[in-house]
């Protein structure tokens, strides 16, 4: 009789041990989830770098292409043309003027923007937007930025009128009217004609027009030193 108890029960104890040990995970089952939320995760990334990369290099193309069409473009209407130059700024330091142009009235120091899509700001708020598809950044506001450049030209001719212009050379849609002395680079040549200047006591415009050529430097040395000032 108790041969049996001990013969019967040995398959009670042992089939609740198989049991425990049917369920003990090995890892393996886990491998695929782990794998698939790592490719997704690497797609995204790369998703996202491709984004930054396209992005920048159509920022370049299109700052590259505007570059070419101002150049032209001023260059076309008046032979009294200087690009990408140094004056000593209004309030000491240095000043970089991407165009200075004469006119029949005066002389337009203009700053460029090479921006696609959509510009959003104000004449007085300090910093504009552009959206570009899914690219937006925040930059200076230019009128702002560039009037200090006009006042350090208008210090080396202070007889010769001296406009603020800012230029954008991309395709942009401005939301709101922008200001009157911002333009796309379509309307420079209809800007020129139409804008007025106040009296001026010039009398000999080479002579002033070379008094701005012999104050422009362009020289490396110039350069790096703007660099520091603005690093």
């Amino acid at each position: 009789m108790l041969i049996r108890i001990a013969t019967t029960s040995l398959p009670l104890i042992a089939l609740p041990a198989l049991a425990a040990e049917g369920p003990i995970p090995t890892g393996i089952t886990s491998v695929g989830p782990a794998a698939f939320l790592f490719t997704i995760a690497g797609a995204l990334l790369l998703t996202l770098v491709f984004r930054s990369v396209a992005s920048h290099m159509m920022h370049m193309m299109t700052r590259r292409i505007g570059m070419i069409r101002i150049r032209r473009a001023l260059e076309a209407r008046s032979p009294d043309v200087l690009h990408d130059f140094i004056l000593p700024g209004a309030y000491g330091g240095l000043v970089k003027v991407d165009h200075a142009i004469l006119t029949a009235g005066g002389i337009l120091c203009i700053q460029t923007k090479h921006y696609s899509g959509i510009v959003f700001g104000e004449h007085d708020e300090p910093q504009w937007t552009n959206v570009d598809g899914t690219s937006r950044r925040r930059f200076l506001n230019p009128t702002i930025q560039n009037e200090g450049r006009t006042r350090a030209l208008r210090n080396v001719v202070p007889d010769v009128p001296v406009a603020n212009l800012v230029i954008f050379t991309g395709r942009v849609e401005f939301p709101t009217p922008p200001p009157q002395n911002v333009i796309t680079i379509d309307r420079l040549n209809s800007f020129i004609d139409k804008h007025v200047f106040g009296p001026s006591k010039v009398e000999d415009w080479d002579a002033a027009w070379l008094t701005v050529k012999s104050a422009a430097m362009t020289d490396e040395a110039t350069r790096k030193d703007l660099q520091a000032q603005i690093a």
